[in-house]
C-alpha cells in the first residue's frame, strides 16, 4: 500500500522531518520560503494532507481551488485564524492544530517581554552597545518596578494562566483578567485571579498582557479608545496575534506617552513591520519567537504527526477543529 502524500509548507526541525520521511510520501520545503497562494492551491491538489504554519493564509481563495485532493490540514501551531474553517469544512477537509505543547514557551516570552519593557532592558543594551554609557548614576534609565504590581490578562486560557503563574508566584503580582469563557473557580483561586470586563482590566492593570485568539471578533480589540483607558504608566504585552492591536493607535500612544511602553512578539501584517515601531524606544520588539525553543518546535511537529496518524487510521484527530 502506498504511503499518504503529505506536503509541508515550511521547514520543520530535522528530527520531525526525519519522522515524516519514514511515515509518509512527504514533500518538504527545503528553501523555507513562504508559499504563495498558487503554490498552496497546487499543494492541495497534489496531496492527502497539507501542513501549513500560522503565517500561511489558508483562506477561501486557497480552499476554493478546483481539483483539491487533500482531505486534511494539519496546522503547525495553536492559532487557527489563518485558516478559513468554514471554507475548509465546505471543501470536506478535516483541520487540526497543536495546542498545549507551546504553552510554557510562549508564557516565558510574554513574561520576558513584560520584564524587558518594564526595566528598559532593550534600551539599556542598545545604550551600552552604542558606547553611550558613562557609568552608574542615580537617575540613569529609571524604569518601572514589577514585583507587587497588577497584571491584567485579556483572555485567560492556557497561556494566560501560565503567564499568571509566573507573575503571581514569581513576582507577587495581583492577577485580573477578562474572558468571555472564564475558567473554573478552582483555577481562579489558584492565582487569586479576579474576573472583570476588558474595560476594567485596562483601567486597573499596570501591565496588560494579550492572550486572546485572532480573527474577526478580536480584530483591533486594542484600539485608540481602549488604549486611552490604560494608565499612563501601563505597559502592553502582545504574544497572541498581531491583528488584535491597531498598529497606528499603539505607535501613536507610545510616541505621545499615552502609555509607558510595550513588549511585542507579534504584529499585524507580519513579517512586514510598521516602521513607526522602530522609532519607539519604549517598545521591545521580537520576531514572533513565542514558541521558538527546540523542544517546543519538535513537540509541535510531533503533535501534527499524532493528528495525521489518527486521521489516516480513520479516527478523529486529537486536536480536530472541523
Amino acid at each position: 500500500m502506498s504511503k499518504p502524500k503529505v506536503i509541508i509548507s515550511r521547514k520543520w526541525p530535522e528530527q520531525v522531518e526525519a519522522q515524516l520521511k519514514e511515515l509518509y510520501d512527504v514533500q518538504l520545503n527545503e528553501s523555507d520560503e513562504a508559499m504563495t497562494v498558487e503554490q498552496m492551491q497546487d499543494a492541495l491538489r497534489n496531496c492527502d494532507a497539507f501542513c501549513p504554519t500560522v503565517t500561511d493564509p489558508v483562506n477561501a481563495a486557497v480552499l476554493g481551488a478546483d481539483g483539491i485532493t487533500a482531505k486534511m490540514i494539519g496546522s503547525y501551531g495553536v492559532g487557527y485564524n489563518h485558516i478559513d474553517l468554514k471554507a475548509a469544512e465546505t471543501a470536506g477537509l478535516t483541520v487540526s492544530n497543536t495546542p498545549e505543547v507551546l504553552t510554557d514557551c510562549t508564557a516565558d516570552i510574554a513574561m520576558g517581554l513584560l520584564l524587558s519593557a518594564a526595566r528598559r532592558i532593550g534600551e539599556g543594551e542598545r545604550h551600552l552597545r552604542n558606547g553611550e554609557w558613562t557609568g552608574w548614576r542615580p537617575t540613569h534609565m529609571i524604569a518601572t518596578k514589577v514585583t507587587g504590581k497588577t497584571l491584567g490578562c485579556i483572555g485567560f486560557g492556557r497561556i494566560a494562566q501560565a503567564m499568571a503563574q509566573r507573575a503571581h508566584f514569581g513576582f507577587g503580582m495581583k492577577i485580573i483578567f477578562s474572558d468571555p469563557y472564564p475558567p473554573s473557580q478552582e483555577v481562579m483561586n489558584r492565582f487569586g485571579a479576579v474576573h472583570m470586563s476588558a474595560e476594567e482590566v485596562l483601567a486597573q492593570a499596570d501591565f496588560v498582557s494579550l492572550h486572546c485568539p485572532g480573527g474577526e471578533s478580536t480584530y483591533h480589540l486594542i484600539n485608540e479608545e481602549r488604549i486611552k483607558m490604560m494608565k499612563p504608566t501601563a505597559i502592553l504585552v502582545n504574544s497572541a496575534r498581531g491583528d488584535v492591536v491597531d498598529n497606528q493607535a499603539l505607535i501613536s500612544a507610545l510616541k505621545n506617552g499615552t502609555i509607558a511602553g510595550a513588549g511585542l512578539d507579534v504584529f499585524e501584517g507580519e513579517p512586514k513591520l510598521d516602521p513607526g515601531f522602530l522609532d519607539c524606544e519604549n517598545a521591545v520588539l521580537l520576531p514572533h519567537l513565542g514558541s521558538a525553543s527546540l523542544e517546543t518546535r519538535i513537540a509541535m511537529g510531533e503533535r501534527v504527526l499524532e493528528n495525521l496518524a489518527a486521521f489516516f487510521a480513520g479516527k478523529a484527530p486529537r486536536d480536530k477543529l472541523v
